[in-house]
This record gives structure tokens, C-alpha cells and sequence, in this order.
């Protein structure tokens, strides 16, 4: 979607300078990662001198989307062998690709995964694998100096704590 890119950009950029001296406008965009071969695709829009910054996401495991609804993350999860734990695992290794090939200064919902999961509530810590993942993961955008975004949709969703969970934000 180039053009609508091109469109938002300059939309930004008016509005950057309709409110000089009354607020900072930042210009920037979520990549959201699907696969390896998005990366120059990101990186080009990231690299346009007039973005600030960009959200690095991941809302896709094997290329299937696991927050538009029940039935594509029912598909994701069989695609991860049909245990749950295992598409958790997937969308954190998939999380890991996108963190040390964007390096993006924002990380957005970083535990999105839990959204249409059996039990959102679930304290991550029980899965071994997953909370290896998880605490791997920050340690990088600790690394990057990267941002960890704190995401309320997550409650407009029905959740009940936004993303990154407590215990994650504890980390």
C-alpha cells in the first residue's frame, strides 16, 4: 500500500506543521512482521527521512493471522501442531526474527498472542519454553534500547490487563 503510505506521510507532515510551537507531532508507522522477506520492505519505509520511528509487531504466525478472529487462530494453532503452548512458542521465536532484523525502536502488544488463546489470563510462567522466549526477547530490546509499548486495546478487547502482561512488565 505504498501510495496510502505516501498519503499518511504527508497527512502527518501537514499536521507536524498546522501545530509547530504547540505540540511535537512525531511521524511514524507499525511494520508488522509476517515473514523474513518483509524486512527490506519495513526497512525501506523505516529508513525515509521524514519517519521519526517505527512499532515493530508481530500479528501473524506461518503467515496466519492470530487476531482476526477465532477460526485464523484456531488455523495458526493447528499450523504450530495444535498445542497451544507451541503457537506460543512460534509467535516469540517469530518475535525474535523480527526484533534482530528491524531492530525497531518501538515494540508494539508483545504478548498480542494472548488475545484469542484458551485462557488470556494465563500466567506465562508455566510453559518453560515460553517464558524462556519471553525473558529472551526483552533482554534484546534491552539490548537495542529499544521501546516496550504498553497497549490498552487489549482491554477495549475484553482482556484484562493490557499488552505485555503484569508479569512480563515485571521483567
Amino acid at each position: 500500500m505504498p501510495a496510502r503510505h505516501e498519503l499518511y506521510i504527508l497527512e502527518a507532515l501537514r499536521l507536524r506543521e498546522k501545530y509547530r510551537g504547540q505540540i511535537k507531532v512525531l511521524v511514524g508507522f507499525e511494520g508488522e512482521w509476517i515473514r523474513r522477506s518483509d524486512t527490506n520492505f519495513i526497512l525501506g519505509y523505516a529508513q525515509d527521512p521524514r519517519i521519526d520511528f517505527f512499532i515493530g509487531s508481530v500479528h501473524h504466525i506461518h503467515e496466519i493471522p492470530i487476531d482476526w478472529g477465532l477460526e485464523l487462530f484456531e488455523k495458526a494453532k493447528q499450523s504450530s501442531g495444535g498445542i497451544e503452548e507451541k503457537l506460543y512458542e512460534d509467535y516469540f521465536d517469530a518475535q525474535l526474527e523480527m526484533l534482530t532484523s528491524l531492530q525497531p525502536r518501538v515494540v508494539g502488544h508483545f504478548d498480542l498472542i494472548k488475545l484469542l488463546s484458551s485462557d488470556p489470563t494465563r500466567d506465562l510462567r508455566i510453559w518453560a519454553g515460553v517464558w524462556m522466549r519471553i525473558v529472551r526477547n526483552l533482554k534484546i530490546i534491552v539490548e537495542q534500547k529499544a521501546l516496550l509499548e504498553i497497549n490498552t486495546s487489549a482491554l477495549r478487547k475484553g482482556l484484562s490487563e493490557p499488552y505485555p502482561g503484569r508479569v512480563i512488565c515485571e521483567v
